[in-house]
């Protein structure tokens, strides 16, 4: 049996120029064998939002982690993984070095394996899909990378529909920035979960004008510190690790006005969506924890069904997110199906399919590679990409926004001329 009860093992404790970190080790387990960092990870767009952050030379990811039933800001946290090692290196900047409970270990034990998909269902699928197809076990394909948690996972497959990639970066950038401002004015919701005060409600409705862009301004201290001008609000001091903070929870959203957050974000009819979501979550409608146990850790078509069926009752999830969403939780036998689908199809098959014909067209392609059909898509869409672009994993972050559907279909336009030349 595959060891992924393993823990967190405690290594050193180092301060960097002032920035203090607690370095774990991280065992793999059997999955040593086919697990690679660069590839779990660079392995779907998701790894090219915020606040996740892929350093091309160190070869390292980064990005802040929640402590789960915990009011404290996110830590920050780096994944290495030394070479040819049986565990992962995790580096938790931390104020002053202090250990972590054994209860906050295993929240970011839990986020880590979740987003690089290290378990023993995950480990199974990996295995049995690179049996099925060759070319998978060849190249060291078979994770596809998700968010920590199955909120951000469910609003980021929001944010991809019906817009460029580059908004899609746009929107979740802007949303960690809101997070990172509702932390440091102390104005984020804090009531539990089905458990609203009329307090929190009085809040709620001033929120948007107190968070207003132009009310919120920072400054970069010189000892590190972001300091925030803010005269009706609390004032707290942060580390400060990045320009903007981490993915906001359901709690961090639910108290929002609809149209504050939808004018700060740019997300537009997605605003709406989003705090449907967080509230329904927040009030105990939604039971994320329970969706993500339903699945049992097996990808069966029953259990397909069912969650499929729940998903549908939430407003804004048609069948494209809805696909998406499954495919987050470990279903791989339905391809979403979209413009890009289309043009994938045409491409590299040479299929004129549309959206009425396009599941035969998928099903004549894909079928014979059941339950894997969509892995052996997004092994293809990837390396289309990585043909066009160049290795993603050393694309630099300034770049990501040029993925875009134009950008694919004709190889004289300005951009890609310019992104060759400076690579």
């Amino acid at each position: 049996m595959i060891e992924f009860v393993l823990k967190m093992e405690r290594q050193n404790v180092v301060n960097s120029g002032g920035r203090w970190y607690v370095e774990y080790k991280l065992p793999l387990g059997e999955a040593a064998a086919t697990f690679n960092l660069e590839k779990s990870v660079c392995s779907h767009g998701f790894f090219m939002t915020a606040p996740n952050h892929w350093d091309t030379l160190s070869k390292t990811f980064q990005r802040p982690l929640h402590l789960f039933h915990s009011h404290q800001p996110p830590l920050t946290v780096q994944i290495s993984q030394p070479p040819e090692a049986d565990h992962l290196l995790l580096r938790v900047f931390h104020s002053g070095g202090e250990d972590l409970s054994p209860a906050h270990e295993q929240s970011l034990t839990e986020q880590v394996r979740r987003m690089l998909r290290l378990s023993d269902a995950e480990e199974k699928k990996v295995r049995a899909f690179q049996d099925v197809y060759g070319e998978a076990k060849s190249s060291g394909f078979g994770r596809v990378f998700r968010s920590p948690t199955l909120f951000e996972d469910m609003v980021k497959c929001i944010l991809v529909c019906n817009c460029q990639w580059s908004r899609t970066l746009s929107m979740a950038r802007a949303l960690c920035e809101l997070q990172l401002e509702l932390q440091i004015t102390n104005i984020a919701p804090k009531t539990p979960a089905g458990k609203e005060s009329s307090k929190r409600k009085i809040k709620s409705r001033n929120l948007g004008k107190r968070c207003g862009e132009e009310d919120v301004k920072s400054t970069c201290e010189a000892d590190g510190t972001l300091k925030v001008d803010e005269s009706n609000s609390e004032k707290t001091e942060l580390p400060f690790h990045s320009a903007m903070g981490n993915f906001p929870s359901p709690e961090e959203l639910a108290g929002l006005n609809v149209d504050f957050l939808g004018k700060r974000c740019n997300l537009g009819y997605r605003a709406s969506r989003i705090l449907g979501l967080a509230q329904s979550v927040v009030e105990g409608r939604i039971n994320l924890k329970k969706l993500e146990q339903d699945c049992g850790g097996e990808a069966s078509l029953s259990n397909y069904m069912k969650i499929n069926e729940q998903l549908g009752e939430i407003n804004g999830f048609g069948p494209f997110t809805r696909a998406n969403v499954l495919m987050c939780l470990g279903f791989y036998h339905v391809v979403p199906s979209d413009s890009e689908t289309l043009r994938h199809l045409n491409q590299v098959h040479g299929k004129k399919s549309t959206i009425k014909n396009i599941q035969q067209d998928i099903e004549m392609i894909y079928g014979k590679y059941a339950p894997y059909q969509f892995l052996v898509y997004w092994s293809e869409i990837w390396s289309f990409y990585e043909e066009r672009f160049g290795k993603l994993s050393e694309l630099p972050n300034t770049h990501y926004k040029l993925i875009t559907a134009a950008n694919m279909r004709c190889k004289n336009d300005k951009a890609f001329k310019r992104l060759k030349k400076e690579q």
